[in-house]
């Protein structure tokens, strides 16, 4: 695969439309090389980007064409398809049937040892997110954690970050607010420390940590790191409808609604935008516009 750029460097998950013309660009000087085995990952990464993009007739198609070229060496190939086949099913609402992909990719990958440690952390991970009980949505997180703190590929250990964030929100869902504040904190560090870079995803560890303070009702301080959050955004000319959304929430809950009211509107202005939210959260995006337009 050496001639061939890394897959995951072609990759904007915020941008599946414009990473699916890199991976079809690219695709005919794979398909004349005779590389199998990249042929079949960058099928797979191409059915992500329909997946994302709620076009799963077309990724369950690509993906058919990818395994047809599997070899019973192609490991790491068989894990990826694996995973995007799963992918597709939990973004199409049928967890159920994504489990078995997500479990079988994680077993080989598991035994194949290092060279799979990244998607084999990603199998965990999506275990975690498919599975309805949250104390096996624990276990699976936390095995994934485990294989990234011990992992020699730093890649791999990239996973952390994602990871405690998936932690915190369990133990969030779970109510249990104390230790999802204090997993949000370590993720909040561990980005700080390892992904300056990055500044977007530091941003968001800081949004967790100031939605968790509200669900502790210590909504001065979570008012206070949103407004900064909103400052920070608007310092680099961006905007974000979960930070005007969360200090609005904050506001109403300080029973300042009428100053909440104009948080409300821009924060449906922005998330009504976002096709996957108004899938799954329909009654979130409901609940926005009414509070927008309430006196």
């Amino acid at each position: 695969m050496s001639d061939f750029p890394e897959l995951h460097t072609l990759w904007d998950y915020n941008d599946p439309a414009g990473t699916a013309v890199r991976f079809q660009a690219l695709l005919p000087e794979v398909e004349a090389s005779n590389n199998r085995a990249y042929h079949v990952e960058l099928l797979s990464q191409l059915a992500r980007t329909h997946s994302l993009r709620r076009q799963f007739a077309e990724a369950h198609e690509l993906l058919d064409q990818a395994e047809a070229l599997l070899g019973d060496e192609m490991v790491v190939p068989k894990v990826r398809c694996l995973l995007e086949r799963g992918r597709c099913f939990n973004s199409a609402g049928e967890p159920e049937k994504a489990l078995p992909f997500f479990r079988e990719a994680f077993g080989l990958g598991t035994a194949v040892g290092t060279q799979a440690d990244f998607h084999t952390i990603d199998a965990a991970h999506m275990m975690a997110i498919a599975e309805p009980l949250p104390v096996n949505q624990l276990q699976w997180n936390e095995a994934a954690l485990t294989l990234a703190e011990a992992s020699p590929d730093a890649r791999a250990g990239g996973w952390r970050g994602s990871l405690y964030n998936n932690i915190g929100w369990t133990y969030h869902d779970m109510g249990d607010y104390h230790k999802a504040l204090e997993i949000f904190a370590k993720a909040l560090a561990w980005r700080e420390a390892h992904q300056q870079d990055k500044p977007e995803a530091i941003r968001i560890a800081r949004w967790c940590v100031g939605r968790t303070l509200r669900s502790l009702n210590r909504l001065d301080e979570a008012l206070a790191l949103q407004q900064a959050l909103l400052a920070e955004y608007e310092g680099v000319g961006q905007t974000d409808g979960f930070v005007y959304e969360e200090v609005g929430e904050c506001l109403l809950a300080l029973e300042r609604g009428e100053a909440a009211r104009p948080y409300f509107s821009r924060a449906h202005a922005e998330l009504s935008q976002l096709a996957w939210l108004t899938a799954s959260e329909p009654e979130r995006i409901a609940r926005l516009e009414q509070l927008a337009s309430e006196k």
